[in-house]
């Protein structure tokens, strides 16, 4: 309850303040109303079951998450994962992949993970949400155009192709419908008097009158679909479930949290910039964890946090925590007082919400921009995630697309580590006369990770020396982390130049570099006294070993000349 207890402090729950709340709650509660139920739809299950996540995500989210204006509830991002697996393990199944999501997400607050997630790269983070957009469009054609079923299409292609052969069949009285319902949500935030009603909430209830008025036949409807909305709160169940279903269920579980951890740290983090407010993410996923993990217990299916919903909130003045529970209030008003309304809402009008829905999502202008703008590299990893997530997964294509930005981040570290010897401006002041003066002295310096990718880069720079000097310092001034195989690559350099009677000294290691050194056994092989903080020093050390070798070989020479 961090979020709760810091708006508390910050005097968020005063008479000034809560009224302001308690507007948004009630404006996010009404715009969340027809989404909930689209997405929902859009998912394969009912719309009575996506008001029921949106009840307990948005509660939950709210109470044990870790920013103050969050809102969630089902979003289009799990739109393309929860129907297909729902097809495949059917309803239990899904319900049973939400709880173990929800543990896992638990896992990844109490292990910290919340901070690295946030930061997956934009080129993936893009080119999913724009697949998922395109997916949602094509696969609201049918309710949209009030298209026949076209049967089991398992690739993209193949459903747009049987799409595209049906439209000839559209039903023009559910096409009407649509297009009115498109027009309205388009137009309402245009027009001076509409502006304040939320746009799907007026196409939704424009639709359901036209239908309840007209009595098309054909029209599909939430009644005729779904039997309706059952009227009061849902009840708790436990899923059934056997233990052998949890092994298979792994994977559809871990791809759930780790889309759910994206999008609800993603939306945190826009609302940070809206608000001017640091959320915390490990918090933020323990709250989305245990909304995911009580959800299915009521009925619901899988949530996260809704970037569209929160804005709302912030715009209409919410910031704390009690907006996102009045929006659950309102949620279960309409449940106890309204559900029977809903059996006329023609499933067009949710077509045509979730039409723009997928274009927002898709934000092909910023899409655009990017492979004009961005590094070849990342638009080739963006449009490969993108046409990934179309025509095959979007597990396939989040894999794909972070292991691509990860071999780019390598191949460009790789290239900023480099092994050089040092050139005379690079010398401090103090010394560059001692540096000059020792020929036998030589002196390397390494700018960049010491890790696995830059091995080559460090054996072929030091294996390349003409002239065996006599002493060698490697200045790690520039060098932030070192890996094993870094340690293990400097271990070996330092057993072949001492093969070769070069005597090597490190230098200016930060603090946790040598912590690493030490724990790899390196000074085992440098030697006592071969490691030091400054040049300087390391330096003076040199020059003191050259004076003691000097005077032996002096008193040797004198031993052996003739009587």
């Amino acid at each position: 309850m961090i979020a709760l207890k810091e708006a508390y402090r910050a005097g968020l729950f005063q008479s000034g303040q809560l009224s302001k709340n308690v507007v948004a709650g009630l404006v996010v509660g009404v715009v969340a109303l027809p989404l909930a139920m689209a997405f929902a739809i859009a998912s394969g299950v009912s719309p009575a079951q996506g008001l029921y996540t949106a009840i307990v995500s948005a509660f939950f989210v709210s109470v044990f998450g870790g920013s103050r204006v969050q809102i969630a509830g089902p979003t289009g991002a799990f739109v393309v994962i929860l129907s297909g697996i729902l097809m495949k393990y059917g309803l239990a199944g899904l319900q049973i992949a939400t709880v173990m999501a929800g543990i896992i997400l638990i896992l990844m607050s109490l292990a910290k993970l919340g901070d690295v997630i946030r930061f997956i790269p934009a080129p993936v983070i893009v080119g999913f949400t724009a697949g998922i957009g395109v997916t949602i469009w094509v696969g609201q054609w049918q309710a949209f155009f009030g298209l026949p079923a076209i049967g089991k299409a398992a690739l993209f292609h193949e459903k747009l192709y049987a799409l595209i052969m049906s439209l000839p069949q559209t039903h023009l009285p559910t096409l009407l419908i649509s297009v009115i319902s498109l027009l309205l949500i388009l137009a309402a935030p245009k027009i001076p008097y509409l502006k304040k009603v939320p746009g799907p909430l007026l196409a939704m209830v424009v639709a359901t009158l036209i239908q309840t008025i007209f009595k098309f036949s054909g029209v599909a409807t939430i009644g005729s679909a779904f039997g309706g909305i059952p009227q009061g709160l849902p009840a708790f169940a436990i899923p059934s479930f056997d233990f052998s279903d949890i092994v298979s269920l792994i994977g559809p579980a871990f791809t759930i949290a780790i889309l759910g951890s994206i999008e609800s740290l993603l939306s945190a983090v826009v609302s940070d910039g809206m608000i001017g407010y640091q959320h915390n993410s490990n918090q933020e996923l323990f709250g989305q964890g245990l909304a995911n993990l009580i959800c299915p217990f009521f009925g619901g299916i899988a949530a996260t946090g809704a970037i569209a919903r929160t804005a709302t909130n912030i715009r209409q003045g919410g910031n704390s925590p009690l907006a996102g529970i009045i929006h659950s209030v309102v949620l279960i008003a309409v449940l106890l007082f309204f559900a029977p309304l809903a059996a006329n809402i023609p499933l067009a009008s949710m077509a045509a919400i979730l039409f723009v829905v997928a274009y927002n999502m898709s934000d092909a202008r910023n899409f655009v921009r990017l492979i004009r703008v961005a590094p070849l590299a990342d638009s080739l990893i963006l449009l490969i995630t993108f046409f990934l997530t179309v025509f095959a997964d979007l597990v396939v294509a989040v894999n794909v697309g972070v292991v691509l930005a990860i071999l780019q981040f390598m191949r460009k570290m790789i290239l900023s580590a480099e092994v050089h010897k040092i050139s005379h401006s690079e010398i401090e002041a103090a010394v560059q006369k001692e540096v000059a003066s020792h020929s036998e002295i030589l002196v390397y310096t390494i700018e960049g990770p010491l890790f696995f990718g830059a091995v080559n880069a460090f054996e072929r720079s030091l294996a390349h020396i003409s002239k065996d000097p006599s002493h060698l310092i490697l200045r790690l001034d520039n060098v932030p982390f070192v890996d094993l195989t870094g340690l293990k690559m400097l271990n070996e350099v330092i057993r072949n130049m001492q093969k070769r009677g070069i005597e090597v000294y490190l230098c200016e290691a930060n603090p946790k570099v040598r912590r690493h050194m030490y724990r790899a056994g390196i000074f085992k092989t440098l030697g006592r006294k071969h490691l030091w903080r400054s040049f300087t020093a390391a330096m003076e050390k040199c020059e003191t070993e050259l004076e003691k070798n000097n005077k032996n070989d002096q008193k040797v020479s004198g031993q052996l000349q003739p009587v």
